[in-house]
């Protein structure tokens, strides 16, 4: 468990070092599906005073604090959600980063306009439909994540393959299968969407080959995965 907390906590402190956080808008968790608890971000702490005494870890099953002195992130129960919904998943990041957000606020998925999209997602990363009235009145942060599964369908390979999706007027979520590669996904997905948005100023029409698309998806992903190298002794792979 002190290594899911360091890596929620090297995580966190990215968030700003990379530029998808303005003040404390951000936060990511990290998965223990064997002990049945995540562990996440405290509400509205400042990242430069962030340190591991201040992580909270939530109980999967039914979202209640089991360790930690502070309120978990507001966006908790979002987590819990997705983490319940899609048994792939490890880590859980959410952010305001400015182009993502353009897209959430503008109700529009971030197309597929080149390989820097598509070594990553396996297709455009989907906005959902606008929450209702009811659904904000009650259980806003758990519906959040409900109108993302509904989005996916509920389909766990879709959410491997698209690990990324916007909540409507609201911003990016991303996850993954560790927290730090939920992170990853998001530095990604704001990459793509800031490249997207130059891409569509210049011409609004400007599909790539589907052939060329699939090519660089199915370097980096799947059984026939070639790009990058075998790890060394306690690295991760790179892919």
């Amino acid at each position: 468990m002190a290594s899911l907390h360091e890596e929620v906590l090297e995580a966190n402190l990215t968030i700003p070092r990379v530029g998808l956080a303005t003040l404390t808008w951000g936060n990511v968790s990290g998965v223990d599906r064997d002990a049945g608890v995540f562990v996440i971000k405290p509400s509205g702490v400042p990242y430069e005073s962030l340190t591991l005494e201040d992580l909270v870890t939530v109980r999967l099953s039914d979202g209640a604090v089991v360790d930690g002195d502070l309120r978990p992130s507001t966006d908790t129960e979002t987590h819990r959600c997705l983490y319940l919904a899609f048994p792939s998943i490890g880590g859980v990041t959410h952010t305001h980063s400015t182009h993502a957000v353009a897209f959430a606020q503008a109700h529009r998925d971030i197309p597929v306009l080149g390989t820097t999209h598509a070594d990553t997602f396996n297709g455009p990363i989907p906005v959902t439909r606008d929450l209702t009235p009811e659904e904000c009145a009650m259980d806003y942060e758990y519906n959040t994540g409900r109108v993302i599964v509904d989005l996916l369908g509920g389909d766990d390979q879709r959410a491997a393959e698209v690990p990324a999706a916007l909540v409507a007027g609201h911003g990016p979520f991303t996850w993954g299968p560790t927290a730090r590669k939920s992170l990853e996904h998001a530095i990604i997905c704001e990459a793509v969407a800031d490249i997207a948005l130059h891409t569509m100023s210049l011409s609004p029409t400007s599909p790539p080959p589907p052939h060329l698309l699939a090519r660089h998806y199915t370097r980096k992903h799947g059984p026939d995965a070639y790009y990058g190298n075998p790890a060394a002794p306690g690295e991760a792979v790179t892919r």
